[in-house]
């Protein structure tokens, strides 16, 4: 199912997570050639990706919110 992304914060190891409309998080690392996202790497990148929709695999598994 596809979510907004509303925000940014990170994990304990420093990798970015976006934080999705529907209260879940998911990372987005940049982890060429098998990930390649570039725009994490940036505020401004980040930045200009907030409305995006992005699939939530935990949504489509019926997962609670993240807390």
């Amino acid at each position: 199912m596809n979510q907004k992304i509303t925000g940014y914060d990170q994990d304990d190891e420093h990798y970015w997570r976006a934080k999705l409309a529907c209260g879940h998080y998911q990372h987005v690392r940049h982890d060429p050639p098998l990930i390649v996202r570039e725009w994490t790497l940036t505020a401004d990148g980040r930045e200009a990706k907030i409305g995006a929709d992005l699939e939530c695999r935990k949504c489509d598994e019926g997962s609670p919110k993240d807390f």
